[in-house]
């Protein structure tokens, strides 16, 4: 049995998973966000490692097995989030700043980002780690003694009562200061960011052997980590997009490192090292229904929305550019902000539902047209995925099959296939074999008219 572990940035979600990967317990322990100033996003470090603890405690007693059956523990995380930490006392110096925080924004904006892009594959943008770690680094009153690392690392010292101080390719290739020719820390970028390399993490493939840890008692091998978005790419295989709060479409690449296309970013994948990805974040999608019924009443539940999406033969010209945070891939654009464009007197609350499902399928379709190659069938994972008729029309947008994977945990699936390949527990070959979809959408009608409506929409938005 393998213990899974997907530290996310809402809650943790623990999977006791035995042989063809299938699941034999669960487990969620939820964690807190702090908004101190507008635009500030922090979390507790010590919450995190103690979620962790709850919910593999919960999935252990729904497995109705003990600790020490286990094997081995994966672990998947919300990546560039960012932790500073004393290594004497293993206490954190600061809040951990989470990867939605825009405290640094100006700073990118005065970054060189053809340079960092060139050698990160990444657009400057406070979402990553390296601004948010520079930011901590000027408020302290010393870097010596000092740790830093995504919340992976900060999970493995605990772990290790701080013998292992370690990443992941995955993780670190998200924190701007990694080289992904070389996938080593950049000595050109730290000194941009007044970093000393001491703070930093050795790099690690994602599925190895990275130390013995202890965990409700019993002492494991914590045999992979990854970020999340790659442990799921790595549990679907090819491409794949997490419709859920935001969305993430990530395409695997192979041994392509080049620079990415205008409006998306190059990522170290998990699992082989040396193999990279191609991502696109869309910062609001399932976000834009749930602000429909939170913000102003329309549905006292997102699960409501296929119903009434279904109710009307069409969102009857009304378009939703869900820019409810600025927009960002393909189009990096901060200060955009939401549109709801097309309403008459005839428009109603279903109207507006089926919009905002409808706008998740074209933003996803944007991404998917800035690769440079198109894949074969899109996979999907994620709350919304749960959406029949978001999967239908969103099979039909991108003209292309796609699948939607039984099982719904499919990020910490990831990180038990990645422990389990390190252990020798099976291959990749056999993770392929282990896939199961639910359903599988066929492109039905051509909605081409429907989205020179979006692109339409899109530019009134970016004005």
């Amino acid at each position: 049995m393998i213990l899974a572990v997907d530290q996310g940035t809402t809650g943790t979600t623990c999977l006791v998973v035995g042989d063809g990967l299938e699941v034999a317990g669960r487990g969620y322990a939820p964690v807190g966000l702090t908004t101190p100033q507008p635009g500030w996003v922090e979390q507790d470090p010590r919450e995190l490692w103690s979620s962790v603890e709850s919910a593999a405690a919960a999935a252990l007693e729904d497995a109705r097995i003990r600790v020490t059956e286990l094997d081995a523990v994966g672990i998947a995380n919300q990546r560039e989030t960012t932790i500073v930490w004393d290594r004497a006392s293993g206490e954190p110096v600061y809040p951990a700043i989470v990867w939605q925080d825009r405290r640094t924004a100006e700073r990118c904006r005065e970054l060189p980002g053809a340079e960092i892009r060139a050698c990160t594959g990444l657009t400057p943008d406070p979402y990553f780690s390296a601004t948010k770690l520079e930011w901590v680094l000027g408020r302290a009153a010393t870097t010596d003694g000092l740790a830093f690392g995504t919340v992976d690392s900060w999970l493995l010292w605990q772990l290790t009562g701080g013998r292992v101080h370690a990443t992941d390719v995955s993780n670190a290739s998200r924190t701007m200061l990694l080289d992904l020719g070389t996938l080593d820390w950049s000595d050109e970028l730290l000194e941009l960011f007044g970093v000393p390399r001491s703070l930093l993490p050795d790099v690690r493939p994602s599925a190895t052997l990275f130390g013995e840890g202890q965990l409700l008692g019993a002492t494991l091998p914590i045999a992979a980590l990854a970020g999340d978005q790659q442990a799921s790419l790595y549990a679907h295989g090819g491409a794949k997009a997490t419709l859920g709060t935001g969305a993430f479409v990530l395409v695997a690449t192979g041994a392509d490192h080049s620079a990415p296309p205008h409006g998306l970013v190059r990522t170290a994948a998990a699992g082989t090292e040396g193999t990279y990805a191609l991502e696109g974040s869309i910062f609001v999608a399932g976000a834009a229904v749930q602000w429909l019924g939170d913000g102003l009443g329309m549905l006292a539940d997102s699960a409501e929305s296929e119903a009434l999406a279904r109710s009307v033969e069409s969102s009857d010209g009304v378009y939703f550019v869900p820019a409810l945070t600025g927009l960002g891939s393909p189009h990096w654009a901060p200060d955009a902000r939401g549109l709801i464009y097309g309403i008459t007197r005839g428009t109603r609350r279903e109207h507006l539902v089926r919009a905002a499902l409808e706008a998740i399928a074209y933003q996803v379709l944007d991404v998917v047209d800035a690769m440079t190659e198109r894949p074969g069938v899109l996979r999907l994972d994620g709350g919304a995925a749960a959406n029949g008729f978001l999967v239908q029309f969103l099979a039909d947008v991108l003209d292309l099959p796609v699948e939607v994977a039984a099982e719904h945990e499919t990020t910490a699936l990831g990180a038990a296939a990645l422990a389990g390949v390190a252990v020798g527990r099976w291959s990749y070959d056999d993770i392929a074999s282990f896939r199961r979809t639910s359903a599988r959408c066929e492109p039905e009608t051509d909605r081409s008219a429907l989205v020179a409506g979006w692109h339409d929409a899109l530019r009134r938005a970016l004005l």
